[in-house]
């Protein structure tokens, strides 16, 4: 259940990632003089965006929950949020019930554009992808076999959605409004309640309908109506609204750097990045679902405390009478926008209320996570006690060095009985555990790899370099032989036989081309950590325009995977090369990739490795980048780049590598 949340939150993260631009043009269309053409043209661009927000997490959703990312799967996850908001609209309910439009429930009103229903959209389609996009049908009907039967089967199954939420969402819809009401009568402590909840149910997506009790006219209030339109009673129009530039402004991103100060130093680099995008699109735009859905599944208690840190924001604002609005969310550009309308009622003390606000969020968040080990962004399982007895493989003398390897895995990892499954891609070994918190890091890592990372409850990277390969069939023969694992409470280390003297030439220079045309880009840009964070070595890699890719470098091909979606080169000085193609791409098992090279087979830079079609990686969700890593980095003694972050052509000089 835990994974399932893990993935539905970064699922969610595609549609969020368009509401900064909408939130923008709204704060620009409104700063902008109202008599201008162009502030009513940036306005109806940002609303046209604001307005699908329910379609784009249909989308979203359907795309980033299927096991196979396809378009056929958006394509249902449309169909599946269309049939809904079409059907239950109030003219077809009128109209199924035998009633006049007029005397429906108004709940109908808000089922178009709610983004509950597109959550439910997408699940639902992405879960009938999975099932039946591979389904054969009769011959006569062999038409709509595979990805078309899906989006049929999403309008049957919405339609039976549709007579169930017939019934029940007047009922929720209601009771979310009568609730609102309540607290309205509440004053100050009602607005603390309101934002307490509005945090609560964004992931249900039913903190709309609370919105509207407050926000617009469904209960007469209307907040941001009357403060924009300067009607209402000074200090309390926009007491619904106010509350949120504390937390939005100044908050959230001071929660933010708790989490990056809290993630391990390894996976610093990557969390600073996506806190930092986060903190930006709260404090600018108020846009807060980028920091939000970042912990709000995976460390849900977090999330509570934002939500109790939220309400109390707006129940102080409210209490004081300081007051701003918005008309899209609480970040600076309203901020600014809202400063100097009549109504709002001291609202530079919402700044001074902000730097409070940041304080609490700061020791808020780094108390829970360091208190309660949550595991929020960049923060792995505490690794097994250093003095807790050492499990450990007999090893013999005929063992080679994965072996050895491969036994300290399988000790630290918890053995037979710990291990679902053993797989690996170019360079990590992808494991399924029982339980992932039965591991040892300390252990793991004693043998040599070059990281551990733990992604859930029981799945594990362990990232070997490009052997991989040969220590995977080493872990797998002992999960055959369901080798004997033993307690022991020595830290004598196993001795691993000497290796072959190094080949490495000296003191002498190998220079890189590009591997392809495109855009260079600086290795600790990639998406995946295990290349950003160079734990197979340092190099760079290249978005390619075309799928043409070659040898960046003079040498051998020592080394082809099965996949074909890597290959090693090594030069005549010695250096050992990894051209990866493609992030992930072991999973599309070759079909990109079309080799022109045979093992053994001596190159030159700008020979052709291989073509690769990019548009198969791209429509399979796969990211393209080229990676060109040097593995043996203890045998460089420095690297100087030529050119970084730039377009590139397949004859462009990128850096020389000079061995020790």
């Amino acid at each position: 259940m835990k994974t399932y949340f893990q993935r539905m939150g970064r699922s969610l993260q595609l549609p969020v990632a368009v509401l900064p631009a909408a939130a923008l043009l709204e704060g620009i269309g409104h700063w902008l003089p109202q008599n201008w053409g162009l502030a009513q043209f940036l306005q109806v661009g940002g609303t046209a965006i604001l307005s699908q927000l329910a379609l784009l997490f249909a989308v979203g959703l359907s795309i980033g929950m299927a096991k196979t990312k396809d378009g056929a799967s958006a394509m249902a996850g449309v169909v599946a949020y269309i049939v809904p908001t079409f059907v239950l609209a109030p003219k077809q309910v009128a109209l199924l019930k035998g009633i006049k439009v007029g005397a429906i429930d108004p709940a109908f009103n808000a089922i178009a554009g709610n983004v509950f229903i597109g959550i439910v959209a997408g699940l639902i389609a992405a879960a009938l992808f999975d099932r039946f996009h591979e389904t054969k049908l009769p011959m006569a009907l062999s038409f709509f076999s595979g990805k078309r039967l899906v989006p049929i089967l999403a309008t049957l199954t919405m339609l039976l959605v549709s007579v169930v939420l017939l019934f029940v969402w007047p009922v929720l819809y209601n009771a979310l409004i009568a609730f609102g009401k309540f607290i309205v009568n509440l004053g100050w402590i009602g607005a603390g309640l309101f934002g307490f909840f509005n945090r609560l149910l964004i992931p249900t997506g039913l903190h709309q309908a609370l919105n509207q009790v407050f926000e617009f006219n469904i209960a007469g209030i209307n907040d941001i109506g009357n403060f924009w339109a300067n009607k209402g009673t000074k200090g309390v129009t926009g007491m619904y609204l106010a509350g949120y530039f504390p937390v939005m402004m100044f908050g959230l991103p001071a929660g933010a750097l708790a989490i990056y100060r809290n993630a391990l130093p390894e996976h610093k680099k990557t969390t600073a990045g996506l806190m930092l995008a986060g903190a930006f699109a709260s404090f600018f735009t108020g846009v807060t679902e980028p920091l939000e859905f970042s912990f709000m599944f995976v460390a849900w208690p977090l999330y509570v405390i934002h939500a109790i840190f939220t309400g109390l924001s707006m129940a102080f604002a409210a209490f004081m009478h300081w007051t701003a609005g918005f008309t899209f969310s609480a970040g600076l550009v309203d901020y600014i926008l809202s400063f100097h309308m009549p109504i709002a009622n001291k609202p530079y003390m919402l700044l001074v209320q902000g730097l409070v606000m940041a304080v609490i969020y700061y020791f808020g968040f780094d108390f829970a996570i360091k208190k309660f080990n949550l595991m929020t962004p960049g923060r792995e399982p505490v690794d097994t006690n250093a003095s807790a007895p050492v499990e450990e493989v007999a090893t013999s003398d005929t063992d080679d060095k994965y072996m050895v390897m491969a036994k300290k895995v399988y000790a630290g990892i918890g053995g037979h009985d710990n291990i679902s499954v053993i797989d690996n891609c170019t360079t990590r070994l992808r494991l399924q555990l029982k339980d992932t918190g039965k591991i040892n890091k300390s252990q793991i890592m004693n043998a040599g790899v070059a990281g551990v990372n733990v992604l859930d409850k029981v799945n594990i990277h362990i990232v070997v370099g490009t052997e991989v390969q040969f220590v995977a069939d080493a872990l797998k023969k002992l999960f055959a032989e369901n080798a004997a694992v033993t307690s022991s409470d020595a830290k004598e280390e196993t001795t691993v036989k000497s290796e072959p003297a190094s080949d490495v030439k000296s003191g002498e220079t190998d220079t890189f081309y590009s591997v392809a045309n495109g855009h260079l880009e600086d290795i600790e840009k990639v998406s995946d950590p295990t290349f950003a964070q160079k734990m197979l070595g340092d190099g760079y890699a290249v978005i390619p325009s075309d799928g043409k890719i070659v040898s960046p470098v003079d040498g051998t091909i020592e080394t082809i995977f099965p996949t074909k979606h890597a290959l090693g080169i090594k030069t005549a000085n010695g250096l050992e090369v990894l051209v990866h193609m493609g992030i992930d791409t072991v999973q599309l098992k070759g079909e990109p990739f079309d080799l022109k090279v045979t093992d053994g087979q001596e190159i030159k830079h700008g020979d052709q490795l291989a073509q690769v079609d990019l548009e198969k990686i791209t429509n399979a969700g796969k990211k393209t980048d080229m990676m060109v890593i040097v593995t043996n980095m203890p045998s460089v003694a420095y690297m100087k780049y030529n050119v970084l972050d730039k377009d590139v052509q397949l004859d462009t000089e990128v850096v020389r590598v000079t061995t020790k």
